[in-house]
């Protein structure tokens, strides 16, 4: 039983799809028609993902990297940690996506990367992917020519001690998905 505990990669024949919303955007809607197991036929709206990079940044004194962005779908300013999307070449892994972003968001760069887990956040809907990484060994890193835009341009950004991150997420001050995931699953495997 224990070998059957496991996501498996399936997919279901689409006899038509139709794009509801595309542009040059980072995400487009489309609508699939499924073929089902019992022979019928359902409409499934997918959610175009390119998939993210999501990096808990810890330092020596155990104290977590930490930003404070606003998010218009949610209307809240979140706790969140460096992250960014799977944007840029096809070939990219999320790891160099993921020390990318610490350069950017958090101007540093790390020696020790440990991958937490790749996580599906809303496979109901969206297609993206989420790779979620601990970075260890840290040192400051120049951001080179990125240049903070909208809502990054308003982020703020601090040192916090791991334990007071990981008290967050317990009590439910911290409801950001990738932050949560990130903070148990490190603290579950004994890394911080």
């Amino acid at each position: 039983m224990s070998d059957e505990l496991a996501d498996a990669a399936v997919a279901w024949p689409v006899q038509r799809s139709v794009d509801l919303h595309r542009d040059d955007w980072v995400v487009a809607l489309r609508a699939d028609e499924v073929e089902t197991p019992d022979d019928q036929v359902a409409r499934r709206l997918v959610l175009e993902h390119p998939g993210a990079a999501v990096v808990l940044a810890v330092d020596d004194d155990d104290r977590a990297f930490v930003l404070w962005q606003y998010r218009h779908a949610a209307g809240r300013r979140f706790v969140e940690v460096p992250a960014g999307l799977l944007d840029g070449d096809a070939d990219e892994p999320p790891l160099e996506v993921a020390r990318r972003e610490l350069r950017e968001e958090a101007e540093l760069q790390a020696t020790t990367w440990t991958h937490l887990a790749t996580s599906y956040p809303s496979p109901g809907i969206s297609s993206e992917v989420q790779h979620l990484f601990l970075a260890r060994g840290l040192s400051r890193a120049d951001r080179g020519d990125f240049e903070l835009h909208h809502e990054e341009a308003d982020m703020t950004s601090a040192w916090v001690p791991f334990a007071d991150l990981h008290a967050a997420v317990l009590d439910g001050r911290v409801g950001d998905g990738p932050v949560i995931q990130c903070v148990l699953l490190a603290r579950a495997r004994g890394l911080v």
